[in-house]
């Protein structure tokens, strides 16, 4: 499933097309698991990549390594794209990962000045000020904005990765782990695709989403939650990527939320304050 077919989609559909997705069929097998994964994952990348060239919203995190690992099997035609502060998390290690996979990266390095200008542009776009949407917005954002001024018009990102492999703290909290990964997909459409759709269009790209691909979606959500997370989040996909080629220190690399792991919530807090307020959402309010 292409990601820009869901431009046409309302929250009622998409419901309806993640509950076609379910199955009652389980992989028991560990073994098994892994490989089905790894073949669906490896198919999702693969038959996604266009003839001209590419980007990729690149972190360093195992969702966005994994990507760019594939796709390095295939071609050479992309480049990776990190945004954040000077020494943030996600610039260095974004760094460390495309030096080993030898990835051809571009970063952008931002001010406070220019952050504030983006966070303008953003709130009209989005038509929020929700801090997480503006956080999360501003590294998809300012990354597809540096890929359009290369004349690349597709970016490739790791959306759907938390919600099918269990990323977040609530499936480590959850009884029924794949039920919590169900629910979060159908919530998707309101807190990620409506963030990342109005990105798209203002920006004239496209934006390819391998990890919710038909296929990834179902053999995922196939694998017992045990093999997903116990202390490590992601355990399944950490597993299959290393076993693609990923080093370790890589693959389980823990990583930030994208707001964090570049540093725009704590930019966000120093701007408000510089503009008056003690709040974040006070100050995003008085951009509406």
């Amino acid at each position: 499933m292409l990601f820009y077919t869901l431009v046409s989609m309302n929250k009622k559909e998409w419901i309806f097309h993640i509950n076609k997705l379910k199955t009652k069929v389980i992989i028991e097998n560990h073994e098994k698991a892994k490989e089905l994964l790894k073949n669906s994952v490896v198919d999702a990348v693969k038959s996604r990549i266009p003839e001209k060239k590419f980007g990729i919203l690149f972190s360093g995190g195992v969702d966005s390594s994994t990507i760019a690992l594939i796709s390095k099997k295939f071609t050479n035609n992309f480049t990776c794209y990190t945004v954040g502060f000077s020494n943030s998390e996600d610039i260095e290690s974004a760094k460390k990962v495309a030096k080993e996979l030898k990835l051809n990266l571009k970063i952008k390095l931002l001010t406070l000045e220019e952050i504030e200008s983006k966070i303008k542009v953003l709130v009209k776009i989005l038509k929020t000020i929700d801090v997480v949407s503006i956080g999360v917005g501003l590294v998809s954002y300012i990354a597809a904005e540096q890929a359009k001024k290369d004349k690349v018009n597709i970016i490739f990102t790791g959306l759907g990765s938390e919600e099918i492999f269990a990323g977040y703290q609530r499936h480590k909290e959850s009884k029924d782990v794949n039920k919590e990964c169900w629910s979060g997909l159908k919530k998707m459409f309101e807190r990620d695709l409506m963030r990342d759709i109005p990105i798209v269009d203002f920006l004239k790209m496209k934006i390819e989403t391998p990890f919710l691909d038909d296929d990834v979606i179902k053999i995922a959500m196939q694998i017992p939650g045990k093999y997903k997370i116990n202390e490590e989040n992601k355990l399944i996909l950490r597993e299959v990527s290393n076993e693609l080629g990923l080093k370790k220190e890589f693959a389980f690399r823990k990583k930030k939320a994208a707001q964090y792991g570049s540093n725009f919530i704590k930019a966000l807090d120093k701007i408000a304050k510089k503009n008056g307020f003690k709040y974040k959402k006070d100050y995003l309010n008085s951009l509406k």
